[in-house]
């Protein structure tokens, strides 16, 4: 059976799996249940999600509206839609990083607003492609929407191999700046040596804002001390934005920017795009069935990470 007649058998059942977070006690608040599948009102779709990606604090999130589904990111299949939806077809491969005011994807379907979904990448299996939306989306708004990076400009990235300063770095690449990525160990030296950056160094040794030219924007992923040193290499009128703390006034010679990602449709228009051009890619840690989600979770927890914890719901 082809992926369209799979999906449509599939949407004439009554019921699902999914993931809740029923009590806000973390992993152990965790269970797989079994839920009514959702049914896509106006303007939306339902989508049988074939992976699925988990972030280190999101269990944190939704803890004043339980029980709750977990993740916003995936990758999947267009299954049924609702009315006035125009621009996609049931059997569209699709992907997205959904609202965090609402259930997440850890299911066998989620019911998306049909305006933040866009076409995933066709290099890509669903796998890989849920590994980019919430970082891939942060890199891209730090850097352009909030840090305004200009070809040729300077960029410092903190965390530069981290979920989104990998992107970052990959990004402000595409975007023909100069990047200087740090990282806090020699592995991490290594990793993002391997990203093509123009300097890197162990941001753990040494004063880095002593060791590096100045720069025209630095983009933040880590917080603490290393975004506190921030503002000293930075030129006057340069901008430092933030996605992991608010930065610390500084004064007006240095701009300063604090955000939380937000879904747009048409930015993972562009991130497929480069994707598909070999600009930039993902990096998996490890993948769980959803009846591991406990382990999915308790594993994005510890360190030594080398990429996206996954949920697989449907193998590729």
């Amino acid at each position: 059976m082809n992926e369209r007649g799979s999906t449509q058998a599939a949407s004439e059942a009554k019921t699902m799996s999914a993931v809740r977070l029923i009590s806000a006690r973390g992993v152990d608040g965790l269970a797989l249940e079994q839920v009514p599948i959702p049914q896509p009102g106006s303007g939306e779709a339902l989508v049988r999600v074939h992976a699925a990606a988990i972030t280190r604090d999101e269990l944190d999130w939704p803890v004043d509206r339980l029980p709750a589904i977990p993740s916003y990111e995936l990758s999947g299949v267009i299954a049924a839609l609702g009315s006035n939806v125009l621009d996609l077809q049931i059997g569209d491969a699709v992907w997205s990083l959904t609202g965090f005011d609402r259930d997440g994807v850890a299911a066998d379907y989620t019911v998306v607003p049909a305006s933040r979904l866009a076409p995933k990448p066709r290099t890509l299996g669903h796998r890989e492609s849920a590994a980019i939306p919430l970082a891939g989306l942060s890199a891209w708004q730090g850097l352009f929407d909030h840090g305004r990076l200009q070809t040729g400009e300077r960029v410092l990235i903190h965390g530069a191999a981290g979920g989104v300063g990998r992107f970052a770095t990959q990004l402000a690449r595409w975007r023909g700046a100069y990047v200087i990525g740090t990282g806090s160990s020699s592995a991490a030296v290594e990793q993002i040596r391997a990203l093509g950056v123009d300097e890197v160094m162990d941001r753990t040794r040494g004063h880095f804002e002593k060791a590096i030219a100045p720069v025209d924007l630095v983009f933040d992923t880590v917080g603490g001390e290393a975004l506190a040193r921030s503002a000293a290499v930075l030129r006057d009128g340069g901008r430092l934005v933030s996605v992991a703390e608010e930065p610390l006034a500084v004064g007006e010679r240095v701009l300063t920017t604090y955000f939380v990602v937000e879904p747009s449709r048409e930015q993972l228009i562009e991130l497929a795009y480069l994707v598909d051009e070999g600009a930039i890619r993902p990096a998996i840690d490890s993948d769980f069935p959803l009846a591991e989600a406990r382990a999915a979770f308790e594993r994005v927890r510890k360190p030594g990470k080398r990429g996206k914890v996954l949920l697989q719901v449907v193998a590729d």
